[in-house]
Order: C-alpha cells, then sequence, then structure tokens
C-alpha cells in the first residue's frame, strides 16, 4: 500500500508518545489529524485525557480496538520493542506502523515487513496529508 492510499484507508490512529503539551510536534500532528476527521488514541504513560481522547498507559491497551495504523513519536532505539509489541497484539486492523519525521529504524521495518504490515518512516504524516490533498 502506497502512502496515499495508508492516508485515506487507515482513520484509526493510535499515537505513540502522544505529548499533552500543545507546543509539542506530537500534539499539533494529532489535533490536525482530529481537524480532519481521523480518530486519535493517545497513549502516552502519564495522562488521562489528550486532546478530549482518553489516553491508554501502552501499545498492550489496544488490544481489542479498532486501529488500523500506529504512529510512533519515540526514539529510533525505542521503535524495534515497540514493534514487537504491536505484532505481540495479533490485531487483525493494524495495518501500518508510522514512524514520525527523523525517526528510523531498519531492524522495525524488516519485522514490520515479515509480519505483513505496512511500514512508513522518517516521514510526517501531517506533512504527507497536506502535500496529498490536492
Amino acid at each position: 500500500m502506497n502512502i496515499i492510499e495508508i492516508l485515506r484507508k487507515n482513520k484509526n490512529i493510535a499515537i505513540v508518545g502522544l505529548s499533552p503539551n500543545p507546543q509539542k510536534d506530537s500534539y499539533k500532528v494529532a489535533s490536525y489529524l482530529q481537524n480532519k476527521g481521523y480518530k486519535i488514541i493517545p497513549i502516552y504513560p502519564k495522562e488521562d485525557i489528550i486532546l478530549g481522547e482518553r489516553v491508554l498507559k501502552n501499545i498492550k491497551e489496544l488490544n481489542g480496538k479498532k486501529v488500523e495504523m500506529v504512529v510512533i513519536f519515540r526514539k529510533s532505539e525505542a521503535c524495534l520493542e515497540l514493534t514487537k509489541e504491536i505484532i505481540a497484539l495479533k490485531s487483525q486492523t493494524i495495518n501500518t506502523i508510522w514512524l514520525q519525521l527523523g525517526i528510523e529504524n531498519a531492524q522495525a521495518e524488516e519485522l514490520a515487513t515479515k509480519h505483513h504490515l505496512n511500514f512508513v518512516q522518517n516521514k510526517c504524516i501531517k506533512i504527507e496529508l497536506e502535500r496529498n490533498e490536492s
């Protein structure tokens, strides 16, 4: 699936590392996604509500939730373990892992691809949406 298809088909997005701080990129991106009609599910260990949505403390809490894509705002080194956690869910709906701009992990990409997941890295989902709206 290419980026345009990923953006069109995946409307329920979990965001790992979604900060409650409106000045942070993760908050700005999540707010933008909400305004474009996407359902966001924040994953952040220290908050209860972000952008009006109930916050999950970790990826394991996604179990049973309708999520098609997981967007990650964490350091590159954390992405392999996060990818393993996503795969361990055995979700029937998650089809894409997206690492935000500046985040790359070749091992996570290899593992995700091996498990037939779309894998996007080092790209901002907000920028890609803006680019593909026209």
